[in-house]
């Protein structure tokens, strides 16, 4: 699905050069769940920008879905972003004064889908993403930090896109609540097949993932499968058979 083929990225602010992304290449496969990790000033941040077309790289190839994601028009990038991609934000990103229903509708209501399926999707998505029932009349501004980031998540899945990008989506939530977070991505991977790229600064976050890629000053210096996480899984398995 994902292809990356030394990928650089360069700011320049006058005659100064910035080299945030010096050559990363990675493959991410349909139904993986990914952890891109790395302190702040990595480059993590800059390259799910590009991973999610909000971004071009300076240099090498981006291939998404066997397309050169650099040859697409603004239209067709549009429509990848659109229908391939959900993004999560660490912010929430939720209209505050706007119920949960019409947080979630929002994408669909630049594409032409009837309001009786609107609405419809909005449910699915919001189940999927666990947030009860009795919270979905509710403003945006009157639900915890939990629960914002549920109806973001939902607004992600509303689309039902193959890949959902998680930029730092348990920063500002409590631990106990960024496990619920965490927990419902787990789910979605697992139960509903999306890809799952979560980018983060912490370890502990991303050891939730089943594969974890180390990117430090814009290098990629670990690219390895969350062993640990596969030995609990097996480890559940065989408690509960």
């Amino acid at each position: 699905m994902i292809e990356c083929k030394n990928i650089t990225k360069t700011y320049k602010n006058g005659e100064t050069e910035t080299d945030v992304l010096k050559g990363i290449s990675f493959t991410i496969n349909d139904g993986e769940y990914v952890a891109i990790m790395g302190p702040s000033g990595s480059g993590k941040s800059t390259l799910m920008h590009i991973l999610g077309a909000l971004d071009s790289p300076t240099s090498g190839t981006y291939f998404l879905d066997g397309r050169d994601v650099s040859k697409l028009s603004d239209d067709e990038l549009a429509d990848v972003r659109k229908n391939k991609i959900g993004f999560v934000f660490q912010s929430f990103n939720l209209l505050s004064r706007a119920t949960v229903m019409r947080n979630v509708t929002l994408p669909l209501l630049y594409s032409e889908v009837p309001k009786q399926k609107r609405e419809m999707l909005a449910k699915d998505a919001l189940t999927s993403a666990g947030l009860e029932e009795g919270r979905w009349n509710h403003l945006s501004n009157q639900l915890s930090g939990g629960q914002m980031q549920r109806v973001a998540i939902a607004r992600a899945l509303v689309n039902n896109p193959s890949i959902i990008f998680a930029d730092e989506p348990t920063g500002n939530l409590d631990s106990k609540t960024g496990e619920i977070v965490l927990d419902t991505f787990q789910k979605l991977n697992e139960h509903h097949a999306h890809t799952i790229v979560l980018i983060t600064h912490e370890r502990y976050v991303a050891e939730h993932a089943d594969r974890i890629i180390h990117i430090q000053d814009g290098l990629i210096i670990e690219d390895k499968e969350n062993s640990a996480k596969r030995v609990a899984t097996l480890h559940h398995t065989h408690e509960t058979t």
